[in-house]
């Protein structure tokens, strides 16, 4: 080995120093000069509930500036309803791939193996955020923070009001989730998390930066203050709708305002040019269908292209997507990863499904004519069956057509309205469709897929909450998903799916209210505790809570049960119990004097010691 004089060896530290903080300075350059990425998608919004499309009434000037500063996608599509158009979105996959197929029942848990849009992001160095509605799980390892993004802050799964959400969140002065910890905030929810995001980019000015911000409007409950409504006083009033189809609007208008205050927030920190902008909404239209529907039949929940054809614009001054332009053809929400991977040369991680039924836009972002290749797709409505029944609320859909239920057929470029079923004059076309959606159907094995099981007792998630919308639920019982019908004391209990991280003892604590209110498990809950959200929308409740008159609590894990006598000021029921490690299920019962059992809406597990 030839040994190195001193000067030579300082020289070549010299040069090793050299080259390193170029690397440094080239690694620099290249995450800075990498874009941003906004991508905001709006709830409940269709493509009709913007005044740039031809609305009439509303007011959206902010959206309709970006229309015209954007590349807009004329015939995209995403899922007619909530969880599975977000789990789609998140990963370039058809939703019935992801196990998420429910906003309910804990089928609207994204399939752990899944990777993420922000998993992509955090790899390539990104730093990731996500503010507002999630709806993919609420306990380890589903929330946000286990699926890639650094910064979360948003309500319940589900939604404002929902069994999971703080107890009395009305989308005014709400708690939101920070990271797992609920946190008091004031103000209106929107804006909250519109100042959320300013602050994260504020924190993240020298860093490429990923937020998904998924605002909660305009779903119900509405909440709006008079003033936001002022700007509709002369809205025809002779629907017995128009109050709601007012606060619908004004909630639209009041996030068209946050959306423009963003954007003059990115420009006066010269972070707008370099920013991609991506706006969608999660499903169609489900207040402002009477109004303006853009020519469409359906709304959210259908299979009619109402139900699904939503709004795509993508600006990006700096990538040459600022001429105005529509692409007219057959796109869809699960194409959106794919694009983002091309634009931001994103690494892959490496876990999980990676086979994307999407694919990148970049074809027609740079030529709204290329020769896009045909595809068919396909989705369901079923959102409160436990039980999967094919054709039920199907659709297979390609550019030109659309079957409906299997039975159903539209040529939808020559009948926009959907009003004239051609099945029995395209027969084949029919039997060719339907065998499309046969053999998606058989590899996707909806009633294969396992449930899923928040994981209790590691130490990403101190302590597992499960609520009542998680339940999972007979054939064709209703679901008790929001905070009514635990006011009503809905008497439709079902079981909770979990796995135990290790052999240890773990703390069950049983209760028929949130833990935040900690109210007695007997007592019926007076109006001063329920807040505002049942005065607003169809979230409708007079009267107090009703009382459940339990004297005992009864807990089943796996095919063991306990129970234990309470008292009328109990609010909550604690059972210490050894358990070993592996999957098994929970239910929890309120038993009266009679022997009647209520469901128990709340089990809080952590951890414990030994007894």
């Amino acid at each position: 080995m030839m040994k190195l004089s001193q000067p030579d060896f300082f020289f070549l530290r010299k040069i090793f120093f050299i080259l390193f903080f170029l690397s440094i300075q080239f690694n620099h350059a290249q995450s800075t000069n990498r874009p941003n990425v906004i991508l905001i998608m709006t709830d409940d919004q269709g493509y009709g509930d913007i005044a740039i499309h031809g609305n009439p009434i509303i007011k959206t000037p902010n959206l309709d500036t970006l229309y015209s500063e954007s590349i807009r996608f004329t015939d995209f599509h995403v899922n007619a309803f909530c969880a599975p158009t977000r789990a789609a979105l998140m990963t370039g996959r058809m939703s019935d791939r992801t196990h998420v197929r429910s906003t309910v029942y804990l089928r609207n848990h994204l399939n752990k193996e899944e990777t993420t849009m922000a998993e992509f992001f955090k790899e390539s160095g990104y730093k990731t955020a996500l503010f507002g509605k999630w709806h993919l799980g609420q306990n380890y390892p589903y929330r946000p923070i286990d699926r890639g993004f650094q910064k979360w802050v948003g309500h319940g799964d589900g939604g404002t009001g929902t069994a999971s959400d703080y107890w009395s969140n009305d989308k005014m002065n709400d708690h939101y989730m920070r990271n797992g910890k609920w946190e008091e905030f004031h103000g209106y929810g929107n804006d909250n998390f519109f100042n959320e995001t300013k602050k994260f980019i504020s924190k993240n000015m020298n860093n490429p930066f990923f937020i998904y911000l998924a605002t909660n409007i305009p779903h119900l409950p509405w909440n709006v203050k008079k003033e936001w409504t002022n700007m509709y006083s002369n809205i025809d009033k002779s629907s017995p709708d128009w109050e709601s189809e007012v606060d619908f609007m004004a909630t639209i208008t009041r996030f068209d305002k946050n959306l423009g205050d963003l954007r003059t927030f990115l420009k006066k920190n010269n972070l707008d040019e370099n920013t991609i902008i991506i706006f969608l909404s999660d499903n169609g239209t489900s207040g402002g269908h009477k109004i303006f529907n853009a020519g469409m039949r359906g709304k959210k929940g259908s299979m009619f292209d109402g139900g699904h054809r939503v709004p795509l614009m993508i600006h990006w001054p700096k990538g040459n997507m600022t001429p105005k332009k529509d692409v007219s053809k057959f796109t869809s929400h699960i194409d959106i990863l794919p694009t983002l991977i091309d634009l931001c040369d994103l690494k892959t991680p490496k876990k999980g499904h990676l086979k994307f039924d999407g694919r990148s836009l970049i074809p027609l972002l740079n030529n709204s004519s290329f020769n896009w290749e045909d595809r068919t797709l396909f989705q369901h409505y079923q959102n409160t069956e436990e039980t999967y029944i094919k054709w039920k609320n199907s659709l297979v859909y390609t550019s030109n057509w659309r079957l409906i239920n299997g039975a159903e057929l539209y040529n939808i470029k020559k009948d926009p309205s959907q009003k004239e079923n051609l099945a029995d004059q395209y027969p084949q076309i029919v039997d060719s469709l339907r065998k499309e959606y046969d053999s998606f159907w058989n590899e996707v094995k909806v009633m294969d897929q396992p449930y899923p099981r928040p994981i209790v007792g590691t130490e990403y998630d101190l302590e597992t909450v499960l609520t009542s919308d998680a339940w999972v639920l007979k054939k064709s019982t209703p679901p008790t998903w929001n905070q009514t019908h635990i006011l009503r004391a809905a008497n439709n209990s079902g079981f909770w799916p979990i796995k135990i991280a290790e052999k240890a003892n773990y703390i069950f604590e049983i209760r028929r209210w949130a833990k935040e209110i900690n109210h007695p498990i007997s007592e019926s809950l007076p109006k001063s505790k329920q807040g505002d959200i049942y005065n607003k929308g169809n979230l409708v409740l007079l009267g107090e809570g009703i009382a459940i008159p339990a004297v005992k609590v009864q807990l089943q894990i796996g095919n063991k049960t306990y129970t234990k006598q309470i008292s009328s000021s109990d609010t909550s029921s604690v059972f210490n119990l050894p358990l070993q490690e592996g999957n098994t299920m929970i239910k929890a019962w309120l038993i009266d004097k009679e022997g009647n059992k209520y469901p128990a809406y709340y089990v809080y597990i952590k951890k414990g010691e030994i007894s």
